[in-house]
């Protein structure tokens, strides 16, 4: 392991640091980001520094207690409740504006919260804001049809904003609780959908922007959701696909580089697998062995 030969006496700064240069190898394989892994050296540097601790469990239990609760601490923002959120707006719709890159499972991800939205008595419009590609729009009708949740869409390549407005003015119309507005998938170089995307907040001024991530991207979610946070601005980040993520480090990452609560996590292909993210649930898979998604 990597405490060994440092454990059974005092653990000076040097020390720390030579046992986070051997950790560090070890988190950085487990796609967590460097400015993590700093703050973790410097949290275990602060609890460990001039202790001295007998050899064996002792030693491996502190620098585990440590690392739990730096991570913790980074994954712990204060709570929110959508329900609540939603049911507490005084004019209605709550309008929620989706931003991620193609390939995420954004789409999917915006029939998943529309499903969850009902289970909990709200109900909810789904506007298909991605007007680039057909299948995206085919998608959310199939889902829309599936759940019993009514679609608003317009023709292919037609104004994403135009689609986000009518969807707006149905629910107000019908006195819909939230509006939830899926867009094209866009990268942080591609300017004119950058500057879609600003345009859309524009005309809805959605109650909240979540950015929507691909777990097993490992480092790059980091950095697409460092980009959507400057360009456009995210108040939260749903994970995907962290059934299959064995590392958990994106999770982590995301949260420390955003300084944004993760909401939602997919947990697998079903509507029902979408489920409100448990920041203990997260330490838990982490830390230990054998923990059931």
């Amino acid at each position: 392991m990597f405490t060994e030969g440092f454990l059974g006496r005092r653990i000076r700064e040097g020390t720390v640091d030579d046992v986070m240069d051997d950790l560090e190898v070890v988190l950085l394989q487990s796609d967590v980001a460097l400015p993590v892994v700093e703050r973790l050296r410097k949290d275990l540097r602060r609890d460990l520094a001039g202790k001295k601790l007998r050899f064996g469990v002792e030693s491996e239990e502190a620098i585990r207690r440590s690392l739990e609760q730096s991570v913790r601490s980074i994954l712990t923002q204060p709570p929110f409740d959508l329900a609540a959120a939603v049911r507490a707006t005084p004019t209605k719709p709550y309008v929620i504006l989706f931003v991620g890159v193609n390939g995420t499972g954004k789409t999917t991800t915006v029939a998943k919260l529309a499903g969850w939205l009902r289970g909990q008595g709200l109900s909810c419009v789904i506007a298909a804001g991605d007007t680039f590609r057909a299948g995206a729009i085919e998608q959310l009708l199939v889902h829309g049809e599936r759940l019993g949740i009514r679609v608003v869409r317009q023709q292919e390549g037609s104004d994403p904003a135009a689609v986000a407005f009518d969807a707006v003015a149905h629910a107000r119309a019908k006195s819909v609780d939230v509006v939830l507005v899926d867009t094209a998938g866009r990268q942080h170089t591609n300017d004119n959908l950058i500057e879609e995307a600003k345009k859309i907040r524009r005309v809805v001024s959605p109650s909240l922007t979540l950015f929507v991530g691909d777990a097993l991207s490992g480092h790059d979610v980091v950095e697409q959701a460092k980009l959507f946070q400057k360009a456009i601005g995210v108040d939260g980040v749903v994970l995907t696909k962290l059934d299959a993520d064995a590392k958990g480090g994106a999770a982590l990452s995301v949260a420390y580089v955003t300084k944004k609560p993760i909401l939602f996590v997919g947990v697998g292909q079903g509507y029902a697998d979408f489920r409100p993210f448990d920041p203990e649930w997260m330490v838990r898979r982490l830390f230990a062995e054998d923990v059931a998604a």
